[in-house]
């Protein structure tokens, strides 16, 4: 049965997750936001959709400073255009004067691959990101690419199945994110639904 089979794999994976990598990532965010500092997420497909939900949260909940190229439809589309689809996040983190205060966050499965050609848009983002000395996370599949490679703390999605990699990788990249917006040491703001059922806990009292 291919349901049972793959919450099978979860379970495995989640054995496997190297906890101490996302406490490192907490304590540099927490960093980060007492510097004043901002936070970029990138990722392509799947990783494109997280990096929206992710500026959400982490601005929300943990009042950090965040963007991401992925919620500008019209300037990703610009420069893709007019610059071409490898240098998209690049030229927009130059534009965006990126710094050794700020942090670039990665979603991908691959990490980026310059040999193979593969999500080199996140590759040339995260030269930019290492020129200028800002700090690179990432959550990441496969061996972490080039993400792993110059990243600061990047968590790797251990791969149990082969053919299942990427609906791994990108179901975790949620659920490390929520980890971390709802970690002591960044959560700042109480969600709607914790904060419903605490409050009715109260008055049940």
């Amino acid at each position: 049965m291919h349901s049972k089979n793959f919450f099978k794999q979860t379970g495995e994976i989640i054995d496997q997750i190297d906890c101490l990598i996302i406490e490192k990532m907490a304590d540099s965010l927490a960093n980060l936001r007492k510097k004043s500092g901002r936070l970029f997420f990138i990722g392509v497909g799947g990783g494109a959709g997280h990096a929206s939900h992710a500026v959400n949260d982490f601005r929300k909940i943990c009042e950090i400073e965040c963007y991401s190229p992925i919620d500008n439809v019209s300037e990703l589309t610009a420069r893709t255009n007019d610059e071409g689809w490898d240098t998209v996040f690049s030229s927009w983190l130059e534009t965006s004067k990126i710094n050794e205060h700020d942090a670039v966050f990665v979603f991908s499965v691959g990490g980026g691959n310059l040999e193979k050609n593969i999500s080199v848009n996140i590759v040339n983002a995260l030269k930019v990101a290492k020129s200028r000395k800002a700090l690179i996370l990432g959550v990441v599949g496969r061996d972490g690419g080039y993400t792993k490679e110059v990243g600061d703390h990047v968590l790797i999605i251990p791969t149990i199945d082969k053919n299942h990699v990427t609906p791994h990788t990108e179901g975790f990249q949620a659920v490390v994110w929520h980890c971390l917006v709802s970690h002591p040491k960044l959560q700042k703001e109480s969600m709607k639904w914790e904060e419903v059922t605490n409050s009715s806990e109260k008055n049940s009292d």
